[in-house]
């Protein structure tokens, strides 16, 4: 990677030290990472704008100490936003959100290698507009068996009159993303993915699991619903992964997902080219769909 000035300029946020390698494997620098999130901003914001987010932070570089951030407080830059929200205990808690380009570069600018986003929206906090079934193979599963998975949730959701959009998460395994209006409050979505997930597991035992007992995954792959909790995140699309070769979260078609190799194939190095590349969630916005009373009905869900 180039060598960068002391100080510049990304999306009017100025960045401090851009030179400071935060992927040390491939030089990959706080500059580069910053433009690599003002490039992807167009196709990242509709998924995370507006969004309550929680942060993982590398001040220092993926292979040095990192921390995981979820509230808001004093000393973070303004293009990351606060909101007060309701907490369990019947106060309120300070979470962050981000509006535009500026907001992922300001996170750029803190170190920030992962965003994770809630599955709902600021202005209703309280009703997801999102599902997702993450797919968590152990490592002894081929990835071949988790794109079996992932097309065995979309042919289940399909069936229950939901369309679905896989996402290759970076890591090991694959997010089965369906986008849902906001019908219901968090306990009906995630009774939702909880029971499809329990069908999985009751009729493929050998296969799946629906707990997340590391200890009883050996072999299988574990389809966590746990994502569809109020206050539950998962991983951006087009999210840096804070993870040995600087992989991103990539949003796939299911036709791309059948050649993909692994989930972790697209990285901050080959991702500017592919932006490029016609959206493969290019649909995803113009979905209008939801959790009806027969889905529910069908796997003993009742709504909320």
């Amino acid at each position: 990677m180039a060598t960068k000035p002391a100080e510049e300029s990304v999306a009017g946020v100025r960045l401090t030290h851009p030179e400071k390698v935060l992927f040390p494997e491939q030089g990959i620098t706080k500059g580069d990472l910053a433009a690599y999130l003002d490039a992807a901003a167009g196709r990242m914001l509709p998924h995370c704008a507006e969004r309550l987010i929680s942060l993982v932070r590398c001040p220092e570089g993926r292979s040095r100490k990192c921390f995981f951030q979820r509230h808001g407080g004093a000393g973070l830059p303004a293009q990351l936003r606060m909101l007060d929200i309701p907490s369990k205990d019947g106060g309120t808690e300070t979470y962050l959100y981000l509006t535009g380009a500026s907001g992922l570069v300001a996170a750029a600018q803190m170190g920030v290698l992962e965003l994770h986003i809630w599955g709902s929206r600021i202005d209703d906090v309280e009703r997801p507009d999102r599902i997702v079934f993450d797919l968590d193979p152990d490592p002894s599963v081929g990835f071949a068996a988790v794109k079996r998975a992932a097309q065995g949730i979309r042919d289940a959701l399909d069936a229950l009159g939901l369309q679905s959009f896989p996402l290759l998460t970076g890591g090991k395994g694959v997010h089965v993303v369906g986008p849902i209006l906001r019908r219901h409050k968090w306990p009906t979505v995630k009774g939702f993915a909880k029971a499809l997930a329990e069908r999985f597991a009751k009729n493929e035992p050998g296969r799946y699991i629906a707990t997340m007992s590391k200890a009883k995954r050996k072999g299988r792959i574990f389809i966590d619903y746990l994502r569809n909790d109020r206050s539950a995140t998962a991983i951006a699309p087009y999210s840096p992964r804070a993870r040995q070769g600087a992989p991103v979260a990539w949003p796939v078609s299911w036709k791309q997902l059948d050649s993909a190799a692994a989930a972790n194939e697209v990285t901050i190095e080959n991702a500017r080219k592919r932006l490029g590349d016609p959206d493969p969630w290019k649909d995803y916005g113009d979905v209008r769909q939801g959790l009806n009373a027969a889905a529910l009905r069908a796997l003993g869900v009742p709504p909320t």
